[in-house]
């Protein structure tokens, strides 16, 4: 441990969409932190931050779930979390609205001026509250396809 790594052949550095140019290495692999530290709001929903924000912020909210925007500082067109009302991971009752649910969001961020694709991610590590992205690929920038558009 310790020393960098170069990249393997064939490697995501090799791809037309890396968005990268010039000497790239991997970063080593730190030593494991165990037992792992709480991620925000994990223990204790009042200080959750999604927990914390009035629904009336939210661009759209029903019983269960809210649509929040991420302001502007991604420069996309569209940047959005949906989020569960209620501070948990995914109930059942929760996970079959999910689907339907996803593909109203998607479908109304297709629809705006200069977007191409809808990506959408799940990262867990920070947040105990669930939530998705959910980014607008602007038409024409292929370079930010796939993985690349969260980079």
């Amino acid at each position: 441990m310790g020393e960098r790594l170069p990249l393997p052949d064939g490697s995501l550095a090799g791809w037309t969409a890396f968005p990268f140019e010039g000497d790239f290495q991997a970063k080593p692999l730190q030593p494991p932190v165990l037992p792992e530290p709480a991620r925000n709001g994990e223990g204790d929903p009042t200080e959750c931050r999604t927990c914390r924000t009035p629904v009336t912020e939210a661009l759209w909210a029903d019983e269960h779930w809210r649509l929040d925007a991420l302001g502007t500082q991604l420069r996309l067109p569209a940047a959005v979390m949906l989020q569960p009302r209620g501070h948990y991971d995914l109930p059942a009752e929760r996970a079959a609205e999910l689907g339907p649910l996803l593909q109203r969001v998607e479908r109304a961020i297709l629809v705006l001026d200069g977007v191409a694709r809808v990506h959408i991610n799940r990262w867990g590590d920070g947040g105990a509250h669930l939530h998705f992205w959910l980014m607008a690929r602007p038409a024409g920038m292929l370079q930010l396809r796939g993985t690349f558009l969260p980079v």
